[in-house]
C-alpha cells in the first residue's frame, strides 16, 4: 500500500472512531464517559480496567473470527470489518482513559 493510501486509510478510520465515540456518548445517560466501566467493576469486584477488558474481549474475538474466515477463503463483509476494527480501536482509547484516570487517582488500574 502506498503511503498516501495508508494515510487516507488512517485518517478515515480515526474520523470514524471519533464519530462512533460521539454517537455512543449520546446513548448513555451520564456525562461520565467511563461510567459503564466503573459500574461493571463494582458489579464484578474488579478494577475498571479489568471490567473494560472483559467487555473488550468480545470485540477482539470478532476480529479473530474474521481472520479465521479469511484464512478459510470466506469473503469478508467490509462494513462488518470496519465496525469491528473501530470497536477495537475505541476500546483501546477507552482503556487509556480508564488507566490514566485511575493512575491520577493514585489507584492501581489493573
Amino acid at each position: 500500500m502506498k503511503q498516501k493510501d495508508f494515510d487516507k486509510l488512517v485518517d478515515e478510520r480515526l474520523g470514524f472512531c471519533k464519530r462512533t465515540l460521539q454517537i455512543k456518548a449520546g446513548e448513555y445517560a451520564t456525562d461520565d464517559r467511563l461510567h459503564n466501566f466503573r459500574r461493571a467493576a463494582l458489579l464484578q469486584g474488579c478494577s475498571p480496567a479489568r471490567a473494560l477488558s472483559g467487555m473488550w474481549a468480545k470485540h477482539i474475538i470478532s476480529i479473530l473470527d474474521i481472520i479465521d474466515d479469511i484464512e478459510r477463503g470466506k469473503a469478508i463483509d467490509e462494513a462488518i470489518l470496519s465496525e469491528k476494527l473501530t470497536d477495537n480501536i475505541n476500546y483501546l482509547l477507552l482503556l487509556e482513559a480508564v488507566i490514566l484516570e485511575t493512575a491520577a487517582m493514585g489507584v492501581d488500574a489493573v
